[in-house]
């Protein structure tokens, strides 16, 4: 479980063992969790290269140890209004079918062990770019966190 702290940051209490393990996110001021399986790397600001003629949702390239990893603006993918430039991106590298792709999200928050008991069905009202892209809810004290499920978010 979960408690927000006044300066907003999730604080994690007692953890549970029975079910997966995600990476907390934030996109406008939403909280998301993708599993820890599809994560291979978190990175701070990153030098992010464009590529003319890509889809919108594309905001380029970066370098990641030799190898070119296409940079998903999560905004972008969701329709969501587009980020303030003054805020510095945290890039989440995950992999699907071999290939690398780096989301750029707000920030980038813990750990969470959640219990499967708690995760949910996607709910008929959630908003319209949150629920084609959600696998599931999990609630936590005071917020319900977007289980993503990473290979709809990268069907472009």
């Amino acid at each position: 479980m979960s408690t927000q702290a006044a300066s907003g940051k999730i604080e994690y209490g007692a953890m549970v063992e029975d079910g997966p393990m995600y990476v907390t996110m934030r996109i406008d001021k939403q909280l998301f969790g993708i599993e820890v399986k599809h994560v291979r790397d978190v990175l701070r600001q990153q030098k992010v290269t464009s590529i003319p003629l890509a889809s919108p949702e594309i905001a380029g390239s970066l370098n990641l140890r030799g190898r070119i990893v296409t940079v998903i603006d999560v905004h972008r993918r969701l329709k969501l209004p587009p980020r303030d430039k003054e805020l510095k991106s945290t890039f989440v590298v995950v992999e699907l079918k071999g290939e690398l792709y780096s989301l750029m999200v707000d920030s980038v928050g813990e750990v969470l062990t959640a219990s499967a008991a708690m995760i949910e069905k996607t709910p008929a009202n959630l908003s319209g770019c949150w629920k084609e892209i959600a696998s599931g809810i999990y609630k936590l004290d005071g917020e319900l966190m977007v289980l993503v499920d990473v290979p709809t978010l990268l069907t472009l």
